[in-house]
């Protein structure tokens, strides 16, 4: 069975931002409630935020997203970097709601969707552009999400990837070691 060039494109892309939500959650797990608020200073956000912002990106961007603009009228962006003081729970189901909107809409694309034009504040991008576009998005603000847990948990921090000091070892076990492919 051959598997054309788009719909490896669209499997490859679902399983790599899989991949990167699910680092987001992994580290989640080893975070206290006031974690997700500690912003390491002045210029920096915090997990509560960059997730604010994830979820409102994620939502304008994918809601409706072949026939649409993907900056909505009703998205207030800058609000998303405002300090909301929202529990683990609210951040937690907006995260889900974000990635869910984003995912579902991602699934359901075809093959044949991928050279359509959409607009971003009334820019047009290929679908495929706007996908790559999210590729490099959302994983930089996963990166920051982990490098803050990093920071807070310290050497408590339980690591996502390979261990420092261990890459040999790593190389030489068994198993896949592309770990999104497990997604």
């Amino acid at each position: 069975m051959s598997i054309s060039l788009g719909t490896e494109f669209l499997q490859t892309a679902i399983k790599r931002l899989r991949y990167y939500k699910s680092l987001g959650e992994k580290t989640f797990d080893q975070l206290t409630d006031a974690d997700f608020h500690f912003a390491p200073n002045e210029a920096s956000n915090s997990i509560a935020v960059i997730i604010q912002h994830l979820s409102g990106n994620m939502l304008s961007r994918w809601t409706n997203f072949l026939t649409e603009d993907g900056e909505k009228a009703w998205r207030q962006r800058d609000e998303e970097f405002e300090v909301h003081n929202y529990s683990r729970q609210q951040l937690l189901d907006l995260w889900e709601k974000g990635w869910n909107c984003f995912l579902q809409a991602l699934t359901a694309l075809t093959e044949d969707d991928l050279l359509k034009t959409i607009y971003i504040r009334e820019e047009p991008l290929s679908v495929i552009d706007a996908i790559n576009r999210q590729l490099a998005h959302y994983p930089y603000h996963v990166g920051q999400i982990l490098y803050i847990g990093k920071l807070l948990k310290n050497t408590g921090w339980q690591s996502l990837s390979i261990e420092k000091g261990k890459s040999e070892l790593y190389n030489k076990s068994e198993g896949i070691k592309d770990p999104a492919k497990n997604q």
